[in-house]
């Protein structure tokens, strides 16, 4: 008996083995028709919630960040993200996992990307299928986004200076966080998202995230201490941050 996964994999490595776009869109085509590809998903995080609850749970997760963020996050991004506890005050690095964890927590619905060491879901049509299932996960842009304003209460990460040129590689979240949180708090905005901003913005222009916010950093890709004419980060207060990502 072919198992649910293997049953998914053949069908992505079917239709990647297609040469032009052309015939691999009608191979993607075909196999919505027959149902065959969601009735694979289906059965696959069937299974998963069927493990035992704390890798049920974790998988759960995995899959969450990686089908609602803003962009591709980075391996120790994810690492960093489910390793947040609700209520602690800093990170404990016993709580992180391994890459490989998460994967195998969720069956092997996303992938590392070699190419840019980013995680993904393992195909286009998973995100499609949990786009057409909407109660699947409860309330993931509230979680993501009290995750990140956790994170950055955490005590090494109050610690950063604003001034600071670049992130040490011991705060991974801080860059994502800064620059998104905003966006998942507007669809997912929370009494306890509410409270943890709150938070943040008592003293928000002594945060570094308040720098990255400022200086529009979207991605690794542009450094953080490239030269702005915008490093005078007095006046900018946490109103202000609520607009700089629309």
């Amino acid at each position: 008996m072919v198992s649910s996964f293997l049953l998914v994999s053949l069908n992505v490595d079917a239709i990647l083995s297609e040469i032009t776009p052309h015939q691999r869109k009608k191979k993607l085509h075909e196999m919505a028709n027959g149902g065959v590809l969601g009735h694979a998903y289906a059965a696959t995080l069937s299974r998963m919630k069927a493990e035992p609850e704390s890798r049920s749970k974790l998988g759960m997760e995995v899959l969450m960040w990686a089908s609602h963020v803003e962009r591709p996050l980075y391996i120790d991004e994810l690492c960093y993200a489910l390793g947040v506890e609700a209520g602690s005050i800093d990170l404990n690095t016993r709580n992180l996992l391994a890459i490989k964890t998460l994967i195998q927590c969720s069956l092997r619905l996303v992938t590392v990307e070699k190419s840019s060491s980013t995680v993904r879901l393992v195909h286009q049509t998973l995100q499609e299928h949990l786009s057409n299932n909407p109660n699947f996960f409860i309330k993931p842009h509230s979680m993501i986004t009290e995750a990140c304003l956790t994170y950055f209460d955490f005590l090494h990460v109050r610690d950063l200076s604003p001034t600071a040129r670049s992130v040490p590689p011991t705060a991974p979240l801080v860059e994502y966080a800064s620059s998104h949180w905003g966006s998942h708090a507007r669809r997912g905005n929370t009494e306890g998202v509410k409270t943890l901003a709150l938070k943040l913005f008592d003293g928000y222009d002594k945060h570094i995230s308040s720098k990255i916010v400022l200086r529009g950093v979207s991605s690794w890709s542009q450094p953080f201490d490239q030269e702005t004419p915008l490093e005078d980060l007095r006046g900018f207060t946490a109103p202000h941050s609520s607009d700089a990502k629309r």
